[in-house]
């Protein structure tokens, strides 16, 4: 016996507490929605509302998990997808994102919000799947480098036409369900559920990653022994394919719940409808509007349009952020002399999902107590006051990028706090109120839409920007140092825009 070999190390838990903990989160979203009941609706109403937000929000979280597993991937793969690449990718897809409502947003509003959903989820759920064989295909010699971008440049573009569903049929049932003064609050938990759903991507992602592994680490997790157990994992080449296929699966589970829990509206489960308190109270003939006639109001409305053009920086600044963080500390991290001083970052690359997913929560959370509580249920001083500390950050990134990744680490968590309570705010909340329910999905379209088109602009640009001199000796002449440079500018208009909505509010409630 080999008395001198090396302990094996004991599987982690890290992962199994984590994931209680959430456990924990929800629970408190739960518990927070039925002590928030403004209106004194009855106990059944709250009971029977839960069971249709509920599981439309964990949908919608899900969705996330099949959207944003693109940037799991690129991580795992390195250099098979490039930076610019990766960039076209997700540029393209979001592109097709921000223009899908022009179709979207007018068919939720007639065929309703639990179809369209329900459509959402499964085209998803067949492009997730189709990715996935595309990746297998690659990783297994069957496809040509180029060939697997081009097929994904095609399958994610039609992916994220289907994920446009998500947000605008969201909208469109709860603005049926919720009082403009429930609002706020919903817009918390709302934003509470969306950063679930970058915990699902970025968490979750990174353990199938690491359980597919063919060579797994001498650590690994609890939750992963037991999810490579569960999947057979063996052989010799990484099954990152996975990382598409379970997302699709959790989706097929979650399209047989809508299809039997949600009603699109009270009345369809058996309760009166109620005075909503928003533009649905005040916009005569409203109702009547369909297509391109109710998109013109939306476009000849000054509020819905100075929030679509506020959403645009804020799908910049989001996703400037959240994608391109870990890829900069990969890139700098392996270069042996910036090695040491990037070990700070480790931590927030390690738990890149969780630490967004607090962010998001305390933003939501935030942002939905300022509005209603401080401000009598505006959206505009929530949008203000994040946007400020957004500025504030983003100026700050530029002096600490090179010598203080703990700051800038730092820096990354508070403004994904900040941009995701604006998120959740405009284009969750704001556009229900000044849509009123017979136009919450076109508006929430529209708004949403100008999100990932400032998405695509910013995917195309950084995909472009961080991969000038990359192959450097001095590596911080390269594009990275324009970074945090590129977003000043849009911080900048955000906060503008936003203090010109600081009064608004609608006409039924002026």
């Amino acid at each position: 016996m080999n008395t001198n070999a090396a302990p094996v190390p004991a599987p982690s838990s890290g992962d199994l507490v984590t994931n209680v903990i959430m456990v924990g989160i929800l629970a408190a979203v739960i518990l927070i929605y039925f002590l928030n009941n403004p209106l004194k609706h009855s106990r059944d109403f709250k009971i029977r509302c839960f069971f249709n937000w509920f599981p439309l929000g964990l949908t919608y979280a899900f969705l996330y998990m099949a959207r944003y597993n693109l940037t799991v991937a690129k991580s795992s793969l390195g250099d098979l997808i490039s930076n610019q690449s990766f960039g076209d990718i997700f540029g393209i897809g979001s592109v097709v994102y921000g223009c899908a409502f022009l179709i979207n947003g007018p068919m939720t509003e007639k065929i309703g919000g639990k179809k369209a959903i329900m459509i959402g989820s499964a085209g998803s759920l067949i492009m997730n799947i189709l990715m996935g064989c595309a990746l297998y295909s690659a990783l297994n010699g069957g496809l040509a480098v180029q060939t697997l971008v081009t097929a994904f440049m095609i399958l994610y573009a039609l992916n994220m036409y289907f994920q446009s569903f998500g947000a605008v049929a969201v909208v469109k049932v709860n603005s049926h369900w919720f009082n403009i003064k429930e609002r706020g609050v919903l817009g918390g938990i709302f934003g509470t559920l969306i950063s679930l759903g970058l915990f699902y991507a970025f968490n979750w992602g990174d353990m199938i990653v690491e359980a597919s592994r063919a060579v797994p680490s001498p650590n690994i997790g609890v939750l992963e022994q037991a999810l490579r157990a569960l999947l057979h994992i063996n052989g010799t080449v990484d099954q990152i394919w996975y990382v598409f296929f379970i997302p699709a699966f959790i989706l097929l589970v979650f399209f047989f719940i809508i299809m039997f829990a949600v009603k699109d509206s009270p009345e369809e489960a058996g309760f009166p409808a109620f005075d909503l308190g928003d533009a649905s109270e005040t916009e005569e003939g409203s109702q009547n509007l369909e297509g391109l006639a109710l998109m013109k109001k939306l476009l000849t409305n000054p509020i819905i349009l100075t929030i679509a053009s506020i959403e645009f920086c804020s799908g910049i600044l989001r996703q400037s952020v959240m994608h391109w963080y870990k890829l900069f500390v990969h890139h700098f991290g392996t270069m042996p002399q910036y090695a040491s001083s990037f070990s700070a970052a480790n931590f927030f690359c390690d738990n890149w999902g969780l630490l967004l997913c607090f962010a998001g929560i305390l933003g939501g959370m935030c942002a939905g107590f300022i509005s209603d509580k401080l401000f009598g249920s505006r959206r505009g001083p929530s949008a203000v006051l994040l946007y400020a500390v957004m500025l504030v950050c983003v100026i700050a990134l530029v002096f600490c990028l090179r010598d203080n990744q703990l700051a800038v680490g730092v820096i990354m968590m508070v403004m994904s706090l900040c941009v995701i309570g604006v998120h959740g705010m405009l284009s969750g909340t704001a556009t229900m109120d000044f849509g009123g329910k017979k136009a919450a999905a076109t508006a929430t379209g529209l708004v949403d839409g100008f999100v990932y088109l400032g998405t695509g602009f910013q995917a195309f640009a950084l995909g472009r920007i961080t991969s000038m001199g990359a192959n450097e000796q001095l590596a911080w002449s390269s594009g990275w140092s324009y970074w945090p440079v590129f977003m000043i500018p849009f911080a900048i208009v955000g906060l503008i825009l936003s203090i010109k909505i600081w009064k608004a509010f609608p006409g039924a409630k002026k």
